[in-house]
């Protein structure tokens, strides 16, 4: 039995049931099923084959990046109906029409939803591990009904940005807002309120986790990327880091290792890397040089720049 689930969400029963062979769990007093897993019924690779005998699986892989998970059988396609004849025609529009109407409103909402994510996923440039616990949580949201009243493209975003922050993976709310054409506030309203009905427990992001993607986009050396952490090691022990947004303290970090390394970068060029403005660039720029004593350093490179020209 799921550990995800104490209790029915219907009735509040904790009288639970396990299905083995269907991979469900039942609520013995309302009926609901509460939660499905994918129960496999293909040929165990792990098992000891003949040399005969051909190591493989009827059908393509199950994945829940696909609304059905791969297992519905589709009446044909639209490319189909030229290869038939003129009185099945008819018969064949007629049985995709009534195969569409069957379909529950999951179902159609899935298809939606799961095109969406790979669109913005495909934007992201995002790792499939990602991708499919970001389905896993739709599922479970839309299962729920937590999705009445909210943009399917906000929920959609949200899980994502759910996902990526339980990955470590670094990206930021306005690069979601940016990849799903959802505002700012509607994605960070929706995730908080994904992750307080839900319970998901989410690390805070670090400064340092930006500082490897922001430095490649910028082609920066690997020793102004070293001297940037080495800013931010510096700016978590005398507590500067807390309370700030923390793309824009390692795009800040970033720059001012630019400069000392002779690595000449606008803030603009920065900013808009961080998805940040050049405002909060400069704010976080000046309490680094100021708290860390690091102005003498960098008055000391620009002349030594000045020299050179």
């Amino acid at each position: 039995m799921s550990n995800f689930i104490k209790k029915c969400p219907e009735c509040g029963s904790v009288n639970l049931t396990y299905d083995p062979n269907l991979g469900e769990i039942i609520c013995n007093n309302c009926g609901l099923v509460i939660e499905e897993k994918m129960v496999d019924t293909g040929i165990d690779m792990s098992s000891k084959f003949d040399k005969t005998e051909k190591k493989g699986r009827g059908g393509a892989p199950i994945s829940m990046q696909k609304f059905d998970q791969g297992l519905t059988t589709n009446v044909g396609e639209i490319s189909d109906i030229y290869k038939l004849d003129s009185g099945q025609t008819r018969k064949f529009l007629r049985l995709k029409k009534w195969q569409e109407r069957v379909s529950t409103s999951i179902e159609r909402n899935l298809r939606l939803a799961m095109a969406e994510l790979r669109l913005v996923s495909f934007y992201l440039n995002l790792p499939s591990v990602v991708r499919e616990e970001a389905t896993r949580i739709y599922r479970y949201v839309l299962q729920r009904g937590m999705v009445r009243g909210r943009s399917m493209e906000s929920v959609i975003a949200a899980c994502l940005y759910i996902a990526c922050r339980s990955y470590n993976i670094p990206r930021t709310l306005d690069e979601m807002a940016t990849a799903s054409d959802v505002e700012r506030k509607e994605i960070g309203r929706t995730y908080r309120f994904i992750i307080r009905k839900l319970g998901i427990k989410i690390k805070q992001s670090s400064p340092k986790d930006y500082v490897s993607r922001f430095s490649s986009v910028l082609k920066l050396s690997p020793k102004t990327q070293n001297d940037a952490l080495k800013i931010l090691k510096k700016a978590e022990d005398v507590e500067l880091t807390s309370g700030r947004g923390p793309a824009g303290i390692s795009a800040a970090a970033l720059y001012v290792a630019a400069l000392i390394n002779d690595e000449k970068k606008t803030q603009r060029e920065v900013a808009d890397i961080a998805g940040i403005t050049e405002v909060t660039i400069r704010n976080r720029y000046k309490e680094l040089i100021e708290k860390l004593d690091l102005e003498e350093k960098i008055k000391i490179k620009e002349k030594e720049l000045k020299v050179s020209q």
